[in-house]
């Protein structure tokens, strides 16, 4: 698709505004499938954050299993519209949005909490207990690996080897309310940190080195916990693991039941910089042009729109369209103007748009009410985002 062609299918829109090419979201579809090899596929929520897209993804192939969200209240309100298999990635601990999942799961809903930690586990059995619910938990498995003066993940579980899952199976031995459903491990250092950026050779080739380096451990660690699950007598039917960018790794552990994507499905510009795969952008927004302060520079409204995590321009937007677009160093994207230097051949003028990527492939819902589906060069559908829907989970 070229520039002269979005602004086509989009000339009648007001500015800004959020769209999501199908076209491009069912290659990606069939890529990432044909990646995950015989796994299930969960589907990450925070990265898609719009519940019609949520739908569309599940209903594409029968591989194409189940949820992950991001809090106890986002499943909650997917069990209500009809989503069911629902993971909630993140430990909940406040007792209402503990009790917020117990209508689903009397219902006959699949909702696992997570659990690292004795304290998650008394408190999911104090509210269980008092309810007379059993709760499906699923273990966080830290899949970190060090190397000397190296923390090469991220801090998330407690569980970090085979001592310490002992000790929570004991813990968990002692809830008679709680079902061990699930096991998890993400290892974000090789799903979430690109290898491939360009003009960075010498740290990719460290990223690289890292990642084949921890491969193994990792595979090893979350075998030897999922084993001394069995051993208690806990039976998960979900072993959980990976991300969009360790998909050919993690679908190789046989223990693994299920590998997890989500921005792959949007491809945001951060998933640009990996050497094992290229997914199409499918999603992205636009910003109207309204100033020429200088020869080749366009100032548009608004556009601000930053990613969370480490600070640093690869959590900035970037355009996308038209070729030859870039932001100015010294202001970048910002709340109210961004603008942009233009050294391409498209005759630009007030009013015309400039398309954009996000970062973070769900971070770009928080911004926008609904997206507009296109398809073979036309809008199809106006779908409501979190945002549009009303909810605003963290």
């Amino acid at each position: 698709m070229s520039y002269s062609k979005y602004k086509r299918i989009f000339e009648k829109e007001q500015k800004p505004f959020a769209y999501l090419d199908k076209d491009l979201l069912d290659k990606n579809i069939s890529e990432i499938i044909q990646r995950s090899g015989n796994k299930k596929i969960r589907i990450a929520s925070k990265s898609i954050r719009c519940k019609w897209a949520l739908e569309y993804l599940l209903d594409q192939s029968k591989q194409i299993q189940g949820v992950m969200c991001f809090t106890a209240q986002e499943a909650a309100w997917l069990a209500e519209e009809g989503l069911d298999d629902l993971l909630v990635a993140y430990p909940t601990y406040s007792e209402k949005d503990i009790e917020c999942i117990f209508p689903a799961l009397r219902k006959g809903k699949t909702i696992y909490l997570m659990a690292d930690l004795d304290e998650h586990l008394s408190q999911l059995q104090s509210c269980a207990e008092k309810e007379n619910i059993t709760i499906p938990i699923c273990l966080d498995m830290d899949m970190t690996t060090t190397f000397p003066g190296i923390y090469f993940g991220v801090y998330r579980s407690s569980v970090k080897d085979v001592k310490t899952a002992d000790r929570f199976f004991q813990k968990l031995r002692q809830c008679p309310n709680l079902r061990l459903g699930a096991l998890m491990g993400y290892e974000a250092q090789i799903a979430g940190v690109g290898d491939n950026a360009k003009g960075k050779a010498a740290m990719n080739f460290i990223i690289r080195m890292l990642k084949k380096k921890s491969i193994h451990t990792i595979a090893t660690r979350r075998k030897a916990i999922y084993d001394l699950a069995l051993e208690y007598g806990f039976k998960p039917e979900v072993v959980n693991g990976g991300g969009t960018g360790s998909l050919e790794t993690t679908r190789e552990e046989e223990c693994v039941t299920e590998v997890t994507v989500g921005s792959g499905f949007y491809a945001s510009h951060l998933f640009d910089n990996y050497q094992v795969f290229k997914h199409l952008p499918a999603a992205g927004y636009a910003i109207e042009i309204v100033r020429k302060p200088h020869e080749n520079i366009y100032t548009c409204l608004g556009g601000g729109y930053v990613a969370s995590g480490t600070f640093g321009k690869d959590k900035v937007p970037q355009p996308h369209f038209p070729t030859g677009c870039e932001l100015v160093d010294n202001e970048m994207a910002g709340e109210v103007q961004t603008p942009i230097i233009y050294q391409g051949n498209e005759e630009l003028r007030l009013g015309d748009p400039i398309f954009m990527r996000h970062s973070k492939a769900g971070e770009l819902c928080e911004h926008f009410q609904h997206l507009l589906v296109i398809s073979e060069g036309a809008i199809i559908d106006r779908v409501p985002t979190y945002r549009g829907d009303g909810k605003c989970f963290l």
